[in-house]
Formats: C-alpha cells, sequence, structure tokens
C-alpha cells in the first residue's frame, strides 16, 4: 500500500488543489491520499473563507480519501512553524511514502539544495542573515537573500517555493524516511487577481467573495471549482456561509482592549515593538484590515501583522508554542473526514501510528493529557470562536465543536 499526503489550506478548494492531487497520484502510484488541512484559521493569520468540515467535503469529493486536522497553534503560525508542525503530524503516522507540496520552480533539486542549507546553517549564510536584517529588511526576505546569496543555482522566490523550503526543511531536520514530490504549479499565480482561467489562485477567489454579489460568484465558481464541489458552492452562497477577517473585528477589538494594560508581547509572533504600534492605534482603526495597514512597515509584513492579531484573538502564547517545539510539535492526530474506500488506510494508521488518532472530542480527555490536552482545548475554542462570528452574521445558532461529526463520504 502506497500513501501519498498533501499539507493545505483549501481556502477554498479548487480546479489546482483538484489538479495537485490527481498529478500526485499518477506520479506517486500512491493507493490514498492523506491531507493535513489547517481548520478554521490559516497561515497567513486569517479566518478560513468556510468552515474545516465543508472544506474537508470538498477535499474529499476532490480526490482525497483522508483529512486531518492541523493544530492551530501550527496551523496559524509561521512557515516554519506551519511546515514543522504538519511534517510532524505525518512523520509520525509512519503510513506515509510520499509528500507532495506545489511548488513554482517545479523541480526538486534546487529546492532541497536550499533545505539543506538551512538545515547546516554555515557561518556565511548566518552573517548575510544578520546584515540583510540590520538593514530593515523582514526575517524572511533576508533569509531569502542570504540564500540565493549562497545558493549557487538561486531559487526563484514564490510563496509556494517557500514553503515547499520548509516542508523540505523539516524532512530533512527529521531525518524522515518521507520522499518529498513537488508539483508544478498551474494556472494563475498566487497573487493573481484573474478569473478567466480555469485554475484562479485561492487568493482571487476569496477577493471575490468577498467583494462582490452573491449572483455573480456563482458563474465565477462554476468554472473555479471541481463540478463535483460546485453544489456545496451553492448552498454556501444561498445561506452567506461566508467568512472574512473583517467579520472578526468586534471580537478581535473586545481581545485588544482587554488585554492591553499588560501589552500584547506574550502572544505569538508579537515583538514589543509590533505590541506599542499595536496600542498605539488601538482607537483609531475601523476593522482587521485596516489595523494590519496602519501598522505594516518594512520589517513588519501584512502577514506577520494578522499572524499576531490571529494569535492574540485565539489567546496563543509564545509559551505554548515553544513547549509544543521542544515535545516535538503535533501530540495526536484528529480527523475531519474520510472515504468509506479508506478503511485499510486508517487500520494501518491505528497499528503503526506513534500518536493517538481522535476521532470523538468526547474520548480525549481519555486520551490525551497535559500539553497535548492543552493543545487540542486551543483548537476546540478556535472552532467555537469561528462558529459563534459565522452565527451571529448569519443570525443561526452556533454549533457546538463537541456535537460535530468528521466527514465521511
Amino acid at each position: 500500500m502506497k500513501t501519498a499526503a498533501i499539507i493545505a489550506e483549501y481556502n477554498p478548494f479548487h480546479n489546482g488543489h483538484h489538479y495537485h492531487i490527481e498529478e500526485t497520484r499518477r506520479q506517486t502510484g500512491a493507493d490514498y491520499i492523506i491531507v493535513a488541512m489547517s481548520g478554521n484559521f490559516t497561515q497567513r493569520g486569517t479566518p478560513a473563507v468556510t468552515d474545516k468540515y465543508t472544506r474537508t467535503r470538498m477535499a474529499l469529493l476532490g480526490g482525497a480519501d483522508l483529512v486531518l486536522e492541523l493544530p492551530v497553534l501550527f496551523a496559524a503560525g509561521s512557515a516554519g512553524d506551519f511546515a514543522f508542525g504538519a511534517v510532524s503530524l505525518l512523520d509520525k503516522l509512519h503510513v506515509v511514502d510520499f509528500l507532495s507540496f506545489g511548488s513554482e520552480a517545479g523541480t526538486l533539486k534546487i529546492i532541497q539544495q536550499a533545505a539543506q542549507l538551512l538545515a547546516d546553517e554555515p557561518p556565511v549564510f548566518g552573517e548575510i542573515l544578520r546584515r540583510e536584517m540590520q538593514n530593515g529588511n523582514s526575517f524572511a526576505k533576508a533569509r531569502f537573500t542570504a540564500l540565493n546569496t549562497v545558493l549557487k543555482d538561486p531559487l526563484p522566490e514564490g510563496p509556494n517555493n517557500l514553503l515547499a523550503l520548509e516542508y523540505c526543511h523539516a524532512l530533512c531536520k527529521r531525518n524522515s524516511n518521507i520522499i518529498p514530490v513537488t508539483v508544478s504549479r498551474q494556472g494563475a499565480g498566487y497573487h493573481d487577481l484573474s478569473l478567466t482561467t480555469t485554475m484562479p489562485s485561492a487568493f482571487s477567489i476569496r477577493k471575490y467573495l468577498e467583494e462582490n454579489h452573491i449572483d455573480t460568484v456563482s458563474d465565477i465558481l462554476s468554472q473555479s471549482v471541481p463540478e463535483a464541489v460546485f453544489p456545496l458552492w451553492k448552498e454556501l452562497l444561498s445561506k452567506g456561509h461566508l467568512l472574512f477577517p473583517a467579520d472578526f473585528t468586534k471580537e478581535l477589538r473586545y481581545r485588544l482592549l482587554a488585554d492591553s494594560p499588560n501589552g500584547f508581547s506574550a502572544y505569538a509572533d508579537v515583538t514589543r515593538e509590533l505590541s506599542d504600534k499595536i496600542t498605539n492605534n488601538l482607537f483609531l482603526f475601523s476593522d482587521w484590515d485596516n489595523l494590519c495597514t496602519r501598522v505594516k512597515t518594512k520589517e513588519l509584513t501584512y502577514s506577520r501583522i494578522s499572524r499576531a492579531l490571529c494569535h492574540i484573538l485565539l489567546n496563543l502564547h509564545t509559551e505554548e508554542l515553544s513547549a509544543a517545539r521542544c515535545t516535538d510539535y503535533v501530540p495526536y492526530a484528529r480527523i475531519l473526514g474520510f472515504k468509506k474506500s479508506a478503511q485499510p488506510l486508517l487500520s494501518s494508521i491505528k497499528k503503526n501510528s506513534e500518536i493517538p488518532m481522535i476521532s470523538k472530542l468526547a474520548d480525549a480527555d481519555r486520551i490525551l493529557s497535559g500539553k497535548a490536552l492543552s493543545m487540542l482545548q486551543k483548537d476546540i475554542t478556535a472552532a467555537h470562536i469561528y462558529e459563534c462570528v459565522m452565527a451571529e452574521k448569519c443570525r443561526m445558532q452556533p454549533q457546538n465543536e463537541y456535537q460535530r461529526q468528521f466527514i465521511i463520504i
């Protein structure tokens, strides 16, 4: 039995994601595809446009066999924490043969060379990194410059290349037996807002969903998502079950006001400088996006600020993240959904995995303890915050995470 894994957000799931799954299956000959997916909050520090159970169903209809939740502590983290958390989860299952990821580079050689450089950390790399940061560049930009200064063959810029680099770095540091596989990104680039292609970016779809009327959105989505997934979108659009950062402004404002006397530097990814900037804008911002824009500088990118705000909203602290890193990241595998035909895969995981599978939250207190249980409780709280905002926006009753059932198709 061959198994390939994909780390994803599917925010939202579209034709490009379907292509990636099918191409992964073709390249690897995998019998099963496991997806480690973000829950209701994403790596760029924003809420997912629709909830994790809906996105799980889309993924299964789009070709995945099993979807596991990446804990929010890593799902809403930096590229490094996102990658190391997801790779940790997949590696500990002891059933994954391949890790497949998209890249602008389209070739593994240059990505693996860069990953090995990160793992080795030669002195010249560190010197260039420090110099670039002293020149006022963000850590991500400084590191990328340092890499391409040292490497013989430069790694092209691109968000998929950055994550691919982190995935290979994590595999290298773990000395994992999982074989990396890359699929060249097809269709629009990440920041491309064009919707004329059948493979637009998730970013362009989110922007269109946020800024346009439901009637026009439906036509666009019919061309941009797999046919099997489109009926779910029609239902979502008819009910208005979509969320954007601005929808969380009230909750964010409350958390900022409540914590302002002590500052925000105890939260993950929040420096003293960033904490002060947030405090200075406490009564000036209009919504989530406006606060990020007000605080943004050359050194503090929009995504970095948005992640920090997400950590404040969800009560994710530096101390918790550091502890998780020190105890090898992810200590459980929570099932969000699977296909009935994947029963042999589930049996294999149950037999081989070094971490427990969580299918019912009611059993978590018995299965987990200490920091592992605390991490899961962060996932539950994040889900409840998301559900309450969705309920208020759509004027419905929020759903209790303890009563949610995983998806089976």
